[in-house]
């Protein structure tokens, strides 16, 4: 059995909440069974409101129209009839500055994973991503699709300020910053974009389903 059909696994989160977790690792076709279970969990009796995150799926639910015993049947049920659900995404370029001030841990990065700092830059901007969810801060994607290559742990000691529209790699994934942030990402480079604009409608350039390439606009050690 693959590890999108199983069943996810069901958590209380006080007598309001239910998450529902799948087993890592995370994948594309385990996000879109999130999805597919966040619309269809949306339309439930005392469902007010769904959560969707890395791998998981928060339900919240009021106790006085449904209990939540029922609402884990309910879950367990829908489950096998659902089919993975791709969001219809657009395909969105990053334009990045690599190294130098812009990406003090580029050669850090290089040294954990036994590349050339040029060769991380390349591997990072070759490879396709899908943002699974916005979440930690307003605008912030959460991406699968970082080559197994790049994974590097964050770093022992985070940052108290990182800068604003940082291009960075925690553990099996990239990021960006959206707003200046304590951090412990390692920071590969920058982007002269805004993912988030409060006066904007919607404020976060990034949304679920998005595909996104990453584009070396200047390379320093």
């Amino acid at each position: 059995m693959g590890a999108s059909a199983e069943p996810p696994r069901l958590h209380a989160l006080g007598d309001a909440a239910l998450l529902c977790e799948l087993p890592a690792p995370a994948t594309l076709a385990q996000q879109q069974k999130i999805w597919a279970l966040a619309s269809e969990a949306s339309r439930w009796r005392g469902v007010h409101e769904v959560l969707p995150g890395m791998n998981n799926l928060t339900l919240l639910f009021d106790p006085l129209e449904i209990e939540a015993s029922e609402l884990e049947i309910q879950v367990f049920a829908a489950w096998p009839q659902l089919t993975a659900t791709a969001i219809e995404g657009r395909q969105i370029e990053i334009p990045v500055r690599y190294g130098g001030e812009d990406g003090p841990d580029l050669a850090d990065v290089a040294a954990h994973t036994g590349l050339t700092p040029a060769e991380v830059v390349q591997r990072h901007a070759a490879a396709d991503y899908i943002v699974y969810f916005l979440g930690f801060l307003p605008g912030f994607a959460f991406m699968g699709g970082l080559p197994a290559s790049l994974a590097t742990p964050r770093r022992a000691e985070p940052r108290t300020a990182v800068p604003a529209r940082s291009v960075g790699i925690g553990g099996e994934q990239t990021g960006i910053y959206p707003l200046v942030s304590p951090g412990g990402w390692q920071l590969i480079g920058r982007t002269s974009i805004e993912l988030f604009d409060p006066k904007n409608e919607p404020p976060t350039l990034l949304r679920p389903g998005d595909r996104v390439r990453f584009v070396a606009e200047s390379v320093q050690p």
